[in-house]
């Protein structure tokens, strides 16, 4: 196994076998998870604990599962320490810090499939979609109208995930449009990728929403 193939495994793993490539030991938890419901943070030059969605970034790899509660945690606990035997500055705030990076992924997925013609937006144009059988993914603004998202929910089959990422400004900033409230992703790897990070930005977001405040539902 080379230098590389080490440094991209798990801190603090020496001696275990992890039995899957894609498998990773969370530095909280000790779980070890596929790769998809997990982070990766890297420790920066200047000695702070960096978020690596993308799973690009230089370094060795600390895995930590996406959830708000494993983030806390492994601030609290000083995780990130412990895994990198030295001490590293992690901020209070990572885990807010994580869920907007990871709202952010899912608003590049989401252009990128408009751009490539695979994803369609509106009501009527999402509904004719589902009712041909060509989406994989139904995408609605998490503070859109019950009557509409459920509707179109209705017509979801079980192979449809339904997701509800962003409000009604980002998604429609994420399109390009003045209003978006539905869209729907046909069947590819971009919308795959669109369903990890869904999954996972809702894994991380806080109890509370800003919407959910002052009751507002757009049409």
């Amino acid at each position: 196994m080379t230098t590389a193939m080490v440094d991209e495994l798990d801190a603090g793993t020496t001696g275990e076998n992890l039995t899957s490539p894609t498998l990773r030991r969370c530095i909280v938890t000790r779980q070890a998870l596929e790769k998809p419901a997990m982070i990766r943070f890297v420790i920066d030059p200047e000695g702070r604990v960096t978020p690596d969605l993308k799973e690009r970034l230089p370094g060795r790899g600390m895995w930590v599962t996406a959830t708000r509660e494993a983030l806390d945690q492994a601030v609290a606990k000083h995780a990130f320490s412990k895994a990198a035997k030295q001490s590293v500055k992690a901020a209070p705030d990572l885990a807010d810090r994580v869920a907007d990076l990871a709202r952010r992924e899912v608003a590049e997925l989401l252009g990128l499939a408009r751009k490539s013609g695979q994803l369609v937006a509106g009501f009527e144009k999402v509904e004719a979609a589902l009712r041909a059988g060509k989406v994989r993914v139904l995408v609605a603004a998490s503070d859109g109208a019950e009557d509409g998202r459920g509707k179109l929910a209705r017509l979801a089959g079980s192979g449809v995930e339904i997701c509800a990422p962003l409000t009604a400004a980002e998604l429609a900033q994420a399109l390009g449009r003045e209003h978006a409230v539905h869209a729907a992703i046909k069947a590819g790897g971009i919308a795959e990728k669109t369903i990890i990070a869904s999954r996972r930005s809702a894994a991380l977001e806080p109890s509370w929403r800003p919407w959910a405040e002052n009751g507002a539902r757009a049409e």
